[in-house]
């Protein structure tokens, strides 16, 4: 991996990316760019190898082949905050950074809603606090490339939709590359710019997100997107054109009823309501 920064209107540069575990090439010839400012979502199956592409790009593990390229100011915000219990909330944020960034570390926890819990121990927050210590932790360094791996995946429904908008507003604003790993579709397509889906060691499908904001999952350009991503994860079927109207020379299908184009994919035990697999 170069840490030396890719052309100027691109953060990441990845080409022939491949990585090899016992074996097997979890990632295989891998291409991804995302630039200056975009947020994509990176969706797969569990063993897919999207954190160990996120690891690569942190600088936690290493390729076996191909070229990364990557801004040298980064840093990831986990599924679990990583908190150091015997620091309390602003010095978790501050922590390895020089002397005097006690003003930067409150603005950052003021960002996140916390600017009140600066003097408040690790121990006495709830899950979602204790995720928002992380993000502020992870801004307070003023990231060029932020790395997300399933950041929301263990906090309640409503808390999960309050961190999405906060991740989202924060990201606007400070406008660093971001690379989000989840198994949440809705959530990538809620939040993303960009959503891939990495499957064999590749990327099968990376699409920019054509919906407008704020964005709601009734919205039929979200619904749309949704069930294409959910098919390329192997979820459900992929639309089908409707059939022509049955004339008399063209009778329907006894017992087959007729389907309108926009019928929805029935819901399957292998995702929820909110999309997650």
């Amino acid at each position: 991996m170069s840490d030396h920064a890719p052309r100027p209107e691109a953060a990441v540069r990845v080409r022939g990316l491949r990585r090899v575990f016992r074996g097997r090439a979890v990632l295989d010839g891998l291409r991804l760019d995302i630039a200056r400012g975009e947020f994509v979502a990176l969706l797969g199956a569990s063993g897919s190898g999207k954190t160990t592409l996120l690891r690569i790009l942190g600088a936690l593990d290493g390729a076996d082949e191909g070229e990364v390229l990557v801004p040298p100011s980064r840093t990831v915000v986990f599924q679990e905050p990583r908190l150091i219990p015997s620091k309390k909330v602003l010095a978790n944020v501050t922590v390895a950074l020089p002397r005097g960034r006690r003003q930067d570390g409150l603005r950052a926890l003021a960002e996140v809603g916390l600017e009140r819990h600066a003097d408040a121990w690790p121990a006495v927050l709830s899950g979602g606090e204790a995720q928002r210590v992380a993000l502020a932790r992870a801004l307070v360094r003023q990231p060029e490339l932020l790395l997300l791996d399933e950041p929301f995946a263990a906090l309640d429904a409503l808390t999960r939709l309050k961190m999405q908008d906060l991740v989202g507003e924060l990201c606007r604003r400070h406008r660093p590359a971001v690379l989000l790993v989840t198994h949440d579709v809705d959530e990538a397509v809620r939040l993303a710019d960009r959503v891939a889906v990495l499957r064999d060691g590749r990327l099968v499908t990376d699409e920019p997100v054509a919906v407008d904001r704020p964005r709601d999952p009734g919205d039929p350009a979200f619904a749309a997107l949704r069930r294409r991503l959910l098919h390329e994860l192997g979820v459900g079927r992929a639309p089908r054109p409707a059939r022509p109207p049955a004339t008399a020379d063209t009778p329907a299908t006894p017992g087959t009823p007729e389907l309108p184009a926009t019928a929805e994919l029935p819901d399957t035990p292998a995702h929820d309501e909110a999309g997650a697999i």
